[in-house]
């Protein structure tokens, strides 16, 4: 998209909002369909979806995929394997038991995680602002996990929906570290496409090999129209058109402030939980809601302006 076509910054702004809704509503679409399809069969249907979604959005905006090196098929393969098979199994697996509101809190916790891996692994430097979110967000995620006590992560008063939950912040943040240092030349929706294909095959295999009741085969499942309008939902808006609206925002505005839209994400699965699932809302998750947008907002505070690069990175922001 050259600069002549790129909407002024109410549009963009506006778009930005619209991607925190729509990632917001892929907690919601993602309980309607662990309702009925079985988790790996659900994953990879999502994907299947997506990857005609993001294919698509790539011919349009970029023309063809561009070849990869050896080092790029590996890279991408990873991608595929982290954020896209891993990232969906534990996502459709936890949200049988996990509210959506709930697990968007848990996922919220995604540029904590990985702001700290790129401090353990490759020395990215930290300041007191940022240590203090990455502090404030990981205490809020413990308030929610714990329903309220935090102690009850040391005493065994976890629920299995909720750690496999946070299996998705742990394969989330490893795909995006893996991201930024291995497919460097690669624009971020070619990566996606890659990825997506890539994780679609190895979702395929696996719902090829798991038994009942965790797949039921790869064939098409057998689910209701509203189950199906679920996953195009995830695929089309979740993946595709959410995707490159927020690079957009990126490309105006820079990362760091577009990245602070992702904030709304929470906000909004917990809003359209208690509107469309009729879920509850605990004083603990809006305590702990709070600390985590306060923790990730001041990771994502930019200690100087900014500006976008040309092919930006992969972002730990995008979470759903």
């Amino acid at each position: 998209m050259n600069a002549a076509h790129r909407p002024g910054h109410a549009g963009v702004y506006g778009k930005l909002v619209l991607v925190a809704l729509i990632w917001g509503g892929t907690f919601i679409a993602g309980r309607i369909v662990a309702a009925e399809v079985a988790p790996a069969s659900a994953a990879l249907w999502r994907y299947v979806i997506a990857s005609v979604a993001v294919l698509v959005a790539h011919a349009l905006l970029e023309g063809r995929l561009p070849p990869l090196s050896a080092r790029q098929w590996l890279g991408v393969t990873l991608l595929g394997a982290t954020g896209v098979a891993a990232y969906n199994l534990c996502f459709m697996i936890g949200l049988q038991t996990v509210p959506a509101s709930r697990a968007s809190l848990i996922v919220a916790l995604n540029p904590a995680v990985t702001y700290v891996g790129a401090m353990l692994l490759f020395g990215e430097r930290t300041s007191p602002v940022r240590g203090l979110g990455v502090l404030l967000a990981l205490a809020g995620a413990a308030v929610v996990i714990g329903h309220g006590n935090p102690l009850a992560l040391f005493s065994g008063g976890v629920g299995t929906g909720d750690a496999i939950v946070f299996g998705c912040v742990l394969s989330w943040s490893t795909y995006t570290l893996i991201g930024k240092r291995i497919l460097v030349g690669l624009s971020p929706l070619a990566a996606t496409a890659y990825a997506s294909l890539t994780g679609t095959v190895l979702l395929a295999l696996v719902a090829w090999w798991l038994p009942a009741p965790m797949s039921s085969g790869i064939a098409p499942p057998e689910a209701s129209v509203r189950a199906w309008l679920a996953f195009v939902f995830l695929g089309v808006f979740g993946t595709a058109i959410a995707f490159v609206w927020f690079y957009d925002g990126v490309r105006a505005l820079g990362p760091a402030r577009a990245s602070v839209f992702i904030n709304l994400v929470p906000v909004a699965a917990v809003l359209l939980g208690f509107v469309l699932l009729n879920e509850s809302l605990e004083w603990s998750m809006l305590a702990g809601g709070l600390l985590v947008v306060c923790g990730v907002w001041l990771i994502n505070r930019p200690a100087r302006p900014a500006r976008a690069p040309v092919n930006p990175p992969v972002e730990s922001s995008r979470c759903c």
